[in-house]
């Protein structure tokens, strides 16, 4: 901040001497604080703005040392007390009293994310420690709020800055109005909030931690990595030509289609990305839609299909293309070895039947199981408990729905503990929610459903997925310490604390929690935001799933900015990808086996386990750590162009990589590729009608389960997928 600016905020605080714009007077000279940008979602003003009305009068000594909080609270009593139709007038008020920043302080270094108005803010200290805020907003609505803050926070201690917390400026955000009104307090409060903690560890003397490696991708489309990890990622953005040619070459001559997880390695899907626009029989998505892909692959002409991804993964593919009439069509993993899946193995151990058996006994219930576990599980399930198939992003409308469509349902979900308890903790905050919030997420449920359905809503406590497990408390307070303003993205997977963190952001229009697609979504839409406002910017986005997904971005990155590359003046917008990676990779597994919504489990035992890769260096160390799946890791391209190579597969030496056709047949003597795709088909029935079939409701209220007599029909299950 510059000594203009300084001139003219000690010209606001001598003159706007009023109850609500309450600063220290003559501040002393403060030390510059390092900028930080901000993330902030703000609101604009096209209108007139109407007439001025005056400010309040002069505060008194004692209103001008009130803490922070009891400052907020006197601004949010004076709008709530003013006609709706004057609080726009109020704020326009505060506007004005609020000093400008010089061109020297608006630029880039001080600007906040994520904007559709531009705004700044700076932050320094006094000789007596205190926090002096200094803002501006090229809109007037913005710098109404601007001033707000910056009047009740000015002068405030650091630690009397991190204590305002949130539910502080609820009645702010209802005296402004609009939701995306509301989220601005909240996002300038997060940025205040972080450089009160930068404050506090210089004081401290305590040195600023190393930034989590990130990669940043600038308007050209050219890439700069930060840090040894991001490089690594980066390595593969633009692969060997050669590669390339190899591969396309093979897989259009032998007619191959290949259906990718976004969680490949680097190299691989450096390659795929680059060789999908010569030969458009590539997919890589989640794991909902690859079996969809081969089936038109295999429609389209193709003799064969790679899967790259773990076991469940080729195995349902395999399902599949033969439920579609494809049986011809050969599938082949990419190992010679099992590439397993921590979330898959929980569920098909004895623990989790334990669990299955408990939910048997209660009726009527329904067992939610997640995508990413075996046909086999799903056969076994299906048999104990009525079972539907649900994904990160259908999850808690699945749920939902099954408790609106059955009374008195018992909901048993699995395998994923902690998006068990994120469902749950996701619940919680629906029941203090307003009627018409409720009704957004779903509308047959208000605060009595919500509430009437968390002691009946039960989850399996003994798996995780064991990149997501790294996310959790050392990662979160470095992410509040360093990241808070920046955009959080959150699989469903990630711990509570991860999770919370991600939701709270969402509240501010900052975050996102669900699928891989979703965080995928979520970037593209705000990047295409920002290059709508056409205005310089920098989008920082902390990425909390697996490491893998960067590929995938940073191409959605560049074709927009390609898409966009006629216009003349096209302002430089980068766009940051940060991995928040833990330097711990050790997970803990316990033995027990279910958690209810309604009480506490006490773990009497406790196995460290060492994720897998540790020693060969596929993703994974124990003084590193990451978030990189070593089982997606066994998929490389060395491994893929010598399976493609070899086919067709006339004698045989491919056999331990073909994918596993279930042929055998459940304790009720069905086949299991068969029971298992039921549960998957209803989950289709869902996504097409929102509402659970009439099928699995009976079989949810009588506990028929995979023994119904009624059968599915063959030629609907083809469209199911894994």
């Amino acid at each position: 901040m510059d000594t203009s600016t300084f001139a003219a905020v000690a010209s606001f605080v001598t003159l706007a001497k009023t109850p609500n714009l309450l600063l220290p007077p003559n501040p002393s000279p403060c030390l510059p604080r390092p900028r930080a940008s901000l993330a902030v979602c703000c609101a604009n003003s096209h209108a007139s703005p109407p007439p001025l009305s005056p400010l309040p009068p002069a505060a008194s000594d004692e209103e001008e040392v009130a803490p922070p909080r009891l400052r907020l609270r006197r601004i949010s009593q004076e709008f709530r007390a003013l006609p709706e139709a004057d609080r726009a007038h109020r704020l326009l008020a505060y506007a004005a009293a609020l000093p400008r920043l010089t061109e020297a302080d608006r630029v880039a270094a001080n600007r906040v994310m994520g904007c559709v108005a531009q705004v700044w803010l700076l932050a320094s200290c006094d000789g007596a420690g205190r926090m002096l805020f200094a803002a501006d907003s090229d809109s007037e609505l913005s710098r109404g709020y601007c001033s707000c803050l910056v009047s009740a926070l000015d002068g405030a201690r650091p630690e009397e800055v991190l204590d305002v917390d949130t539910a502080d400026l609820a009645p702010l955000g209802v005296a402004a109005g609009a939701r995306s009104r509301a989220n601005t307090w909240h996002n300038v409060l997060v940025g205040m909030k972080k450089l009160a903690r930068a404050a506090i560890a210089e004081r401290e003397g305590r040195p600023r931690g190393e930034p989590f490696p990130s990669l940043v991708i600038a308007r050209d489309g050219a890439v700069r990595a930060q840090g040894s990890y991001a490089k690594a990622q980066a390595m593969f953005l633009s692969p060997d030509q050669s590669k390339i040619a190899e591969l396309v070459n093979t897989l259009m001559e032998r007619k191959i289609g290949i259906v990718a997880h976004f969680y490949m390695d680097p190299e691989v899907q450096g390659v795929l990305t680059a060789a999908k626009s010569q030969w458009p029989h590539i997919h890589i998505s989640d794991s909902l839609v690859m079996a969809d892909r081969a089936v038109q692959m295999a429609e389209a002409g193709c003799k064969y299909i790679a899967v790259l991804g773990v076991d469940f993964m080729s195995e349902n593919v395999r399902a599949i293309l033969d439920q579609a009439g494809f049986n011809k069509v050969d599938v082949y993993r990419m190992s010679s070895e099992q590439i397993g899946c921590s979330l898959a193995d929980a569920a098909s151990s004895s623990a989790y039947t334990h669990f299955l058996k408990a939910a048997s006994r209660s009726s009527p219930s329904l067992h939610v199981i997640y995508i990413n576990t075996s046909l086999e599980t799903k056969a076994r399930s299906h048999e104990l408990v009525p079972t539907i198939t649900c994904t990160s992003s259908n999850v808690v409308a699945t749920i939902l729905q099954a408790f609106s469509q059955i009374p008195d349902l018992n909901v048993w979900y699995g395998p994923d503990s902690y998006m068990g308890a994120n469902i749950a903790d996701l619940f919680k905050r629906m029941a203090i929610m307003s009627e018409e919030e409720i009704a957004e997420i779903h509308p047959d449920h208000n605060r009595k459903t919500i509430s009437s359905l968390l002691p009946r809503l039960h989850y399996y406590q003994n798996g995780n997925c064991i990149v997501h497990d790294m996310f959790g408390h050392e990662v979160v307070e470095k992410i509040k310490e360093q990241y808070c303003d920046a955009f959080l993205t959150a699989h469903f997977e990630v711990p509570g604390e991860m999770f919370s963190l991600s939701m709270e952001a969402k509240t501010r229009g900052m975050g996102v929690v669900g699928s891989t697609q979703n965080i995928l979504d979520f970037i593209k839409n705000k990047l295409k935001q920002a290059l709508d406002r056409n205005v310089d910017d920098h989008l920082q986005f902390v990425l909390g799933t697996e490491s893998g997904m960067i590929t995938s971005i940073v191409a959605a990155v560049r074709k927009l900015f390609d898409s966009y590359e006629s216009s003349e003046d096209g302002a430089n917008i980068e766009v940051e990808i940060v991995f928040p990676v833990s330097r711990d990779s050790v997970s803990k597994t316990s033995v027990d086996d279910s958690h209810d919504f309604g009480s506490s489990v006490t773990n009497d035992f406790e196995q460290i386990t060492i994720v897998p890769g540790v020693v060969s260096g596929e993703g994974c160390s124990i003084h590193g750590g990451c978030a990189s799946c070593p089982y997606m890791k066994m998929n490389s391209l060395g491994s893929l162009l010598n399976v493609c190579q070899q086919l067709p597969d006339e004698d045989n030496i491919l056999s331990v990589y073909q994918a596993t056709r279930l042929n055998a047949k459940t304790s009720h003597g069905k086949l299991v590729a068969e029971v298992g795709c039921e549960p998957i088909l209803h989950m289709r029935h869902f996504q097409a009608t929102k509402r659970l079939p009439d099928k699995l409701v009976y079989q949810a209220i009588h506990g028929s389960g995979g023994e119904s007599s009624v059968q599915v029909q063959n030629d609907t299950c083809g469209v199911c997928s894994g």
